[in-house]
């Protein structure tokens, strides 16, 4: 069933219950995504930004079906999630895919990166032939502008940035619909930051795919996101296109106001420029 949207998030809530200590033995609800409704169409990346424990990567894994949302409603192109049999539920796996934060811990330490690539061809799409699994692979890897070399290497063989495209080629594999990055480029150097960033958005646009992409960085979000989301203790706080969020919202104001007085001095001169450009208020809080 083809949608214009692809990703429909509806009132979607998460609580996770606590137990305590052992001198409190009850539980206590911890609200982890409150209300949260949400689109995004074919073609479009959507920044999600917020500080740390604010929800986001929570949500994440409610899209991508790792978790189950307490109420609300998700769909992927038109499907929707809650009470799909279990052979749907197979088919609509094939159209999310994510990359994570870490692509060490992501990737398996025994496997070489062909095996890695060819992993979800095996699993999700088995009627596909060695040949053409193997025409599938290399191809791949030169989208993600990786050598041929490489096809026998292992994770610690590689770069971090390496082990990064090795994650991105796999999640396009089964050529998804949707693609979740969570914090795709926080680990990574900043010149390598760059490069994934510049990979991952011309994937996009080559694939026409619908991204979230989730991060604590509105420089990375500015980068890459055409409509921004702020979250903020669970809640979708702000929402709007990337000039009208990062621009004029008092809540990026603030949060990016925040996040200046942690980072370090060395970043003082390029987060001090991206606050002119977007007219953000600078770590004195002066414009």
């Amino acid at each position: 069933m083809l949608s214009e949207q692809v990703l429909v998030v509806k009132s979607v809530s998460k609580t996770y219950r606590m137990t305590g200590n052992w001198w409190r033995g009850h539980q206590h609800a911890v609200p982890a995504v409150q209300n949260i409704s949400l689109q995004i169409a074919y073609g479009e990346v959507y920044g999600l930004v917020g500080e740390s424990g604010s929800g986001k990567s929570t949500l994440a894994r409610l899209v991508a079906m790792l978790e189950h949302a307490d109420t609300g409603n998700i769909q992927i192109d038109g499907v929707a999630v809650a009470g799909i049999q279990p052979s749907g539920m197979r088919a609509l796996r094939r159209q999310i895919q994510m990359v994570f934060q870490d692509p060490y811990a992501a990737l398996d330490p025994m496997q070489t990166v062909e095996e890695a690539i060819a992993e979800p061809l095996l699993n999700l799409l088995a009627d596909i032939d060695e040949p053409s699994r193997t025409q599938r692979i290399a191809g791949l890897l030169q989208d993600v502008g990786l050598p041929g070399r490489l096809l026998h290497a292992y994770p610690h063989e590689l770069s971090g940035g390496e082990r990064q495209r090795v994650c991105i080629a796999r999640a396009l594999a089964l050529h998804p619909k949707l693609l979740i990055c969570d914090e795709p480029v926080s680990s990574l150097d900043k010149s390598v930051q760059a490069q994934i960033l510049n990979l991952l958005a011309e994937l996009q646009q080559r694939h026409k795919l619908a991204s979230l992409f989730i991060s604590h960085d509105l420089a990375v979000i500015n980068h890459i996101s055409t409509r921004v989301g702020v979250m903020l203790r669970g809640r979708l706080i702000e929402e709007g296109s990337r000039l009208q969020v990062l621009t004029n919202s008092e809540n990026a104001r603030d949060y990016w106001f925040k996040m200046k007085l942690r980072v370090k001095s060395e970043d003082e001169a390029q987060l001090s420029t991206f606050c002119r450009q977007l007219k953000l208020p600078a770590a004195d809080g002066k414009q």
